[in-house]
């Protein structure tokens, strides 16, 4: 078992590699090096599994797949207390925010109880990224990390927006992103409606499906 980040492992499934994306929740993403409880998130799911090593249970919902070919999963973890969640967890503790999408929806009512406790409570990232953050670097360090460790590509170029001259660090079109890649909520609205919006949202940045996007954002 290896993990890529606060929402992604990749286990032995029948003898071979599987990346694994958690559902239910995303985390901050530490691919670009500077999102906010990023680090966090990752270190947190470490140690949540290290005492387990590979014996993990996963849960299919109704989706085998994303668009990127990784499993869709809740991930289940045995403690001296009983079977624990990861997913769930990591919301629970505020190392992520809840993003359920359908037809992946079987917990989103816990999920969402969930984080309206750790909100309430300012748990992890509801605490310490409450202010304002830095846009990430402008170019990523991602030459000086073994290629084992490299869970997305480098950000696109930016690219206009058609009809518009508001500029994108990420392509609507290109590699998977998360609301941690984004330095502000206005930002990550404009990425969203490139992307198609409501009516797609490819990324999943709108978790309650209201037409905002990554609404825990400054």
């Amino acid at each position: 078992m290896r993990v890529i980040d606060g929402d992604t492992i990749e286990v032995l499934v029948q003898g071979r590699q599987a990346r694994v994306r958690l559902i239910g929740m995303d985390a901050p993403e530490t691919s670009q090096g500077s999102a906010c409880y990023g680090k966090e998130a990752t270190e947190k799911v470490e140690q949540l599994l290290a005492p387990v090593g590979e014996r993990l249970l996963m849960e299919k919902d109704v989706s085998e797949t994303d668009r990127y070919g990784r499993l869709l999963r809740y991930v289940w973890y045995e403690t001296s207390s009983g079977p624990v969640m990861l997913n769930l967890e990591l919301v629970k503790q505020g190392y992520a925010r809840i993003a359920t999408f359908p037809p992946d929806v079987k917990y989103e009512a816990t999920f969402v109880q969930a984080e309206m406790v750790a909100r309430e409570q300012k748990l992890g990232l509801w605490g310490d990224c409450s202010r304002p953050t830095e846009p990430p670097a402008a170019t990523a360090t991602l030459a000086a990390q073994p290629a084992s460790t490299v869970a997305e590509p480098p950000a696109a170029s930016d690219t206009t927006v058609p009809g518009g001259s508001t500029t994108l660090r990420y392509d609507p079109n290109g590699p998977d992103r998360d609301c941690g890649d984004f330095a502000t909520q206005a930002e990550a609205q404009v990425f969203f409606e490139a992307a198609g919006g409501p009516g797609s949202d490819p990324h999943r940045l709108d978790g309650d499906h209201d037409g905002v996007a990554c609404e825990s954002l400054p």
